[in-house]
């Protein structure tokens, strides 16, 4: 299970790109995530790169946090393809990307 919410998932693959994975706005965003936050958008990104199937989210969670050294925004922001990548990772989780982003652009 992911400990992020969708909403804020999508916020960063939208700052991904328009400002680029190391772009200063969308580092910022990531860097003021917590940590569970951070760990999850970390092991969804590695999902959809296809480091971990989608089973293995926890695995990826607990990884991430144990291998945790660099600032997660660095890490994410050194990765070009973050957006793609966590968009595959949602995917592969069965969660439609732009299903959860018109219905964030319904909200009031």
């Amino acid at each position: 299970m992911l400990d992020i919410s969708l909403a804020k998932i999508v916020r960063v693959i939208a700052l991904a790109r328009e400002y680029g994975s190391d772009g200063v706005s969308t580092r910022r965003y990531i860097s003021e995530l917590n940590e569970d936050e951070q760990s999850s958008l970390v092991a969804l990104m590695w999902v959809g790169r296809g480091s971990y199937a989608p089973d293995d989210i926890e695995e990826a969670r607990r990884l991430a946090v144990a291998e945790h050294t660099a600032p997660t925004e660095t890490y994410l922001g050194g990765e070009p393809q973050l957006a793609d990548m966590l968009e595959d990772g949602l995917d592969a989780m069965d969660i439609n990307v732009a299903d959860a982003e018109d219905h964030l652009r319904e909200r009031p």
